[in-house]
This record gives C-alpha cells, sequence and structure tokens, in this order.
C-alpha cells in the first residue's frame, strides 16, 4: 500500500512577512508542504494549474483582486481545491462573502499557528472551521434586520426615483412608456413596502434610506 501524500498548500497574500511566517511554520508539519507563495489574487488562479494546491490559505483584502473575488473564480475552475480564509480583516460584510465564495473556513491571523494546520487538514477533509469573531459576524449578517426598499424592484426604483423628482402618475407612464394604471399600481407597491401613506413620504424615505441616487 502507498503511503498517503501530503497535503499541497498555497498561500495567497500580498505581505511577504506573512507568507514567509506561515510557510517556515508549515515546513515543521510531516503532512504538510507549501507548494507555493502567491502575492495577489490573478497569479493565484494563474498558479492553480501548474501547482495543484489541495488546500488555499487567501488573504481577504487585497489589491488587484481580493480575496472573495478570487476565491470564486479558484472555485469556480478548481472545485477540488479547498480554500480557507486567514485575514486580520473581519466585518459582517467580508465573512459571509468569503463562505458564499466558496471558502470552507474563516480564521484570523491572530490563531496560533497550529489551528491553521489543523484547519488545513480539517479543510483537506471537507470539513470547515470558523474562529470565534468569524462565527459571530456570520450570525450578525443572518439577523441584521434588511434595509428599508431591499424588496423594491428596478421598475419600483425608477417610479420611486420620479416621484422623489415630482412627476405625477401620467408623466412617469410617458416617461417610463408605461400606462397611468401601471404607474398606480407601481406606485400602490411602493407605498406598501415602504410602509408609506403619501407620495410626498415615500419620497423622503428614499432620500432619506439613499434608496436612489438625488442629482
Amino acid at each position: 500500500m502507498s503511503e498517503p501524500s501530503n497535503i499541497r498548500v498555497m498561500i495567497v497574500d500580498d505581505h511577504p512577512v506573512v507568507r514567509n511566517g506561515i510557510a517556515l511554520f508549515l515546513e515543521t508539519c510531516d503532512d504538510i508542504d507549501c507548494v507555493g507563495q502567491v502575492d495577489s489574487g490573478r497569479k493565484a488562479v494563474r498558479l492553480c494549474e501548474e501547482l495543484r494546491p489541495d488546500v488555499i490559505l487567501m488573504d481577504v483584502v487585497m489589491p488587484d483582486m481580493d480575496g472573495i473575488e478570487t476565491t470564486r473564480a479558484v472555485r469556480e475552475a478548481y472545485p477540488d481545491i479547498q480554500v480557507i480564509a486567514l485575514t486580520s480583516f473581519e466585518n459582517e460584510e467580508s465573512v459571509p462573502a468569503m463562505i458564499d465564495a466558496g471558502a470552507i473556513s474563516y480564521l484570523l491571523k491572530n490563531v496560533a499557528v497550529d489551528e491553521i494546520a489543523d484547519a488545513i487538514r480539517r479543510a483537506y477533509n471537507g470539513k470547515g472551521m470558523l474562529s470565534p469573531e468569524a462565527s459571530q459576524a456570520l450570525v450578525r449578517s443572518v439577523t441584521k434586520p434588511k434595509p428599508l426598499g431591499h424588496d423594491l424592484t428596478d421598475r419600483e426604483l425608477e417610479v420611486l426615483a420620479l416621484i422623489v423628482k415630482g412627476l405625477n402618475n401620467t408623466e412617469i407612464g410617458e416617461h417610463l412608456f408605461i400606462s397611468t394604471s401601471t404607474v398606480k399600481n407601481h406606485v400602490s407597491n411602493i407605498l406598501a413596502k415602504l410602509d408609506a401613506v403619501t407620495r410626498s413620504e415615500a419620497a423622503a424615505l428614499a432620500v432619506q434610506h439613499k434608496m436612489i441616487e438625488v442629482k
């Protein structure tokens, strides 16, 4: 029976000190090989074919092509490669965005180095890991109330923008090439979704909550 091969890891981070530090630690792991260090997302995607990593340690914030975009590109082209977000940057937006892009784990750079190795082994076996901070951010992003107007359709936003400009239903219909009755239906839906009583109130809410760009 042949010996199992080591886990092949690529490090993607625009900070050389971080890359070198992680690579030096991985050299001490008998079951993990660092097959490459890359300083940009574009290079990472390009080198996946050549280096064939099993797991990528991916920074989130990078110039040129961020970790979210890079992770999505890697997972689409190479679905067998697992991605671990390893970053000093944590907020409610980046955690779910990385998970949605295909990352299996999300860790902050303040974790102990042996936790990084454990996360690599878990990712290789299809198991994820979230730092406590990432778990909390993920929960907050799920439970966070959706902004007012999030359920307005593109057409309703167009009508709302014209309401803000002071156009009446006939003028809106002419502007959008739709019937007055259709405009009335859109206005009715807008008022209901914004819980507004009048057109003026809807217009005020639209401006206050920045639902439309006022020029």
